[in-house]
């Protein structure tokens, strides 16, 4: 979707921080309302900026929302951590990343929040889905390159099917995470999670076939 948060390049320093804090705003206020009960005025409220500079950053809602979902799926792959994620290239960095969920008790409240959007806009804005397949999609591409390296390297059997991992260990995050959510248990996004790994580490190349 562009540049990094779907960013303008031109604009000023100044002018990106109050984008960034009109996406950060919004995005809290369609986590917390939805986005059809997020309106303009919430919006300008939250983010401590006038209308026209609403309307000259985001010209329409649709933009706006646009946004967020950019924002929230650069979340669910770990670009806004600090420090940010790395590559998913190695067997031990996926069980560090399934590990970094089971360990964080925020998760039972919070779920994923791309996953709560994507389920709210797919289900009432069809104009916004492609917005939502991309960000699936962008998050895929992560695994399944962590995936080709891993085989490359020898890691992994060279007959190793990465589209077919890659599903799983993205549907074993956001299945876990809404029944865990649901629950309020940790157990069904610890059982999912290391179970897709597991499914990963069992395609490991025999070791006198590795690198």
């Amino acid at each position: 979707m562009g540049t990094k948060r779907d960013q303008p390049a031109r604009l000023t320093p100044k002018g990106r921080a109050t984008r960034e804090r009109i996406i950060d705003a919004a995005a809290q206020l369609i986590y917390d309302h939805g986005v059809k009960h997020t309106n303009n005025e919430m919006i300008r409220r939250a983010a401590g900026v006038s209308g026209s500079q609403l309307s000259h950053y985001f010209p329409d809602k649709e933009l706006l929302v646009r946004a967020v979902i950019a924002r929230r799926a650069e979340s669910m792959m770990g670009r806004d951590d600090t420090p940010p994620r790395g590559p998913l290239d190695t067997i031990d960095a996926l069980d560090r990343w399934a590990e970094s969920y089971i360990a964080d008790p925020a998760v039972i409240r919070g779920g994923c929040s791309f996953g709560s959007l994507a389920s709210e806009i797919l289900k009432s804005e069809p104009n916004l889905h492609d917005a939502i397949a991309d960000g699936f999609a962008r998050w895929g591409t992560e695994f399944r390159d962590g995936l080709n390296t891993m085989r490359d390297d020898g890691t992994l059997d060279k007959d190793a099917d990465i589209h077919r991992f890659a599903h799983v260990l993205m549907a074993a995050f956001q299945g876990g995470m809404l029944l865990t959510q649901a629950t309020g248990d940790i157990a069904p996004l610890r059982d999912a999670l290391r179970h897709a790994v597991d499914t990963v580490r069992a395609a490991a190349a025999p070791s006198g076939d590795r690198q």
